[in-house]
C-alpha cells in the first residue's frame, strides 16, 4: 500500500489517439512509464476513430471526455483534474496545450504542469494575417510560460519558441521521440495485410524500385512536391506507395492523373502496422515542407531502410546529420527531389543500431526526470 500511494501520479492529456506521430509517442510512454514510481492516468478529449485503442496497456486508467474541440472540454478537464488532484499534468499538440495553460489558474496548485510540442510554430503560423500572427504570438508568450517546463523535440523548434514566441530558454527542455525498436522488428516481419500485390514486385521481367512516403496528407507534409518529383525523374521503373489518409488526398490522386504517373503511385491509406512496408522498400521519402521531429523517419531508421528526406525546418536536419546511408535533397523541391531519386544508391540497408539512440528505453528516463524533478 506504502508503494502505492508513493507512486506519482501523471495525468496525459491529447486530443484523440487518431493517427499521428504524437499519439504514437503518447502510447509509447503509457507503455513503457515505470509502473514502480509512475501511477499514468489518461485523458482523451474524444475516443472516436481512435487507432492505438488496444495498444494501450490494460492498467490504464483513462477518460473519454467525448468532446471535438478543446475549448468545449475544459470544464470537464478542470473538474477531473480537482478530483483526480495528481502530481503532473502532461499535455500535447499546440491547440490543447494554449488551452490548459490559458486555465491553470483554475487547476489544483500543487501540481506540476508539462506540455510538448509538436510543430514548429513559426512554420505553423506562415500563412496567418499580420493581425492573426501578433495574437498568437502574444497568446504563446502570455500563457506558454505558465508551464513548468515545455518539451521541445528538437533543437529548432525550441530555438523557434524562444526567438519567435518569447519563451525562456529555462522553461524548454529538449526529448527526442522515442521509438520501440524491438516491437516494430516484430510487427515489420509480419506480411503485408492488404489485398495490395506484394510490393517486391516486377514489372516485364526488370527489378522494381519501391519507394514508401507515410504521413497525413496535408500541405506540410509535401507529398505533391513528391509525385511532381516522380513524374521528373521520368522512371518507370519506380513505384511509389503512400500510406496515409487526409484532406488532400484527393487532390493528390488528380495531381498524378494529370501527370501521367498514377500507374506508379499507390494511395494504401491508413495502415495500422505500415512497418513491412518500411522494411520491404528500397527508400522511404520525407517530403515535408517542415516538421518537428519526424516519427516516421525513426520508425524507417528502426526497419533498416535508408532514407530520403528534404532538409526541412525541425528535427529532420538533425536526424539525418551525417548519418551514412541516407540522402538529404538540396532544397525542399520537386527538381531536388528528383535528382535525389535519380542518384540514390538503392539496394542498401541501414545498420540495425542506427536508431539506438531514439529508443524507448533511454528516451524514457529523459521523461522519468522531468516528471519527478
Amino acid at each position: 500500500m506504502n508503494d502505492q500511494v508513493s507512486r506519482i501520479k501523471i495525468v496525459f492529456i491529447i486530443p484523440t489517439l487518431g493517427m499521428g506521430g504524437a499519439e504514437r509517442v503518447i502510447v509509447n510512454l503509457l507503455r513503457h512509464l515505470n509502473r514502480s514510481k509512475f501511477e499514468p492516468v489518461l485523458i482523451v478529449l474524444n475516443f472516436k476513430d481512435s487507432v492505438y485503442l488496444e495498444d494501450l496497456p490494460p492498467d490504464l486508467m483513462r477518460f473519454d471526455l467525448k468532446c471535438n474541440r478543446a475549448r468545449y472540454a475544459l470544464p470537464k478537464i478542470i473538474r477531473l483534474l480537482w478530483k483526480l488532484k495528481p502530481q503532473v499534468v502532461f499535455s500535447t499538440i499546440g491547440n490543447l496545450n494554449l488551452w490548459m495553460a490559458f486555465i491553470k489558474p483554475l487547476l489544483p496548485p500543487k501540481t506540476k504542469y508539462i506540455c510538448r510540442e509538436t510543430t514548429i510554430l513559426s512554420e505553423a503560423f506562415k500563412f496567418k494575417s499580420q493581425l492573426d500572427l501578433r495574437f498568437w504570438k502574444w497568446a504563446y508568450k502570455t500563457f506558454f510560460c505558465r508551464f513548468e517546463k515545455i518539451i521541445c523535440q528538437s533543437k529548432y523548434m525550441r530555438d523557434d519558441l524562444v526567438s519567435s514566441f518569447g519563451i525562456p530558454a529555462e522553461k524548454t527542455v529538449i526529448i527526442y521521440n522515442p521509438i520501440d525498436i524491438d516491437r516494430i522488428r516484430l510487427l515489420a516481419a509480419k506480411p503485408i495485410d492488404t489485398g495490395m500485390s506484394k510490393m517486391m514486385a516486377t514489372q516485364a521481367g526488370s527489378p522494381v524500385i519501391n519507394i514508401v512516403a507515410a504521413g497525413r496528407m496535408v500541405y506540410a507534409k509535401g507529398f505533391d512536391l513528391l509525385i511532381e518529383a516522380l513524374a521528373l525523374s521520368n522512371n518507370p521503373a519506380i513505384l511509389l506507395t503512400i500510406l496515409g489518409d487526409g484532406q488532400l488526398r484527393g487532390e493528390l490522386e488528380a495531381l498524378a492523373n494529370k501527370l501521367g504517373v498514377a500507374g506508379q503511385v499507390r494511395f494504401a491509406g491508413y495502415q495500422k502496422n505500415p512497418y513491412p512496408f518500411f522494411r520491404q522498400a528500397d527508400a522511404f521519402v520525407l517530403s515535408s515542407r517542415y516538421e518537428g521531429f519526424p516519427n516516421v523517419l525513426l520508425e524507417a531508421i528502426a526497419c533498416g531502410t535508408p532514407v530520403i528526406a528534404t532538409p526541412a525546418k525541425g528535427g529532420t536536419l538533425e536526424l539525418l546529420d551525417n548519418l551514412e546511408g541516407c540522402l538529404m535533397t538540396n532544397s525542399i523541391s520537386s527538381t531536388s527531389l528528383a535528382e535525389a531519386l535519380a542518384s540514390f544508391s538503392y539496394g542498401k540497408r541501414l545498420p540495425l543500431n542506427t536508431g539506438e539512440p531514439y529508443a524507448i528505453g533511454k528516451i524514457i528516463k529523459l521523461y522519468e526526470q522531468q516528471f519527478s524533478n
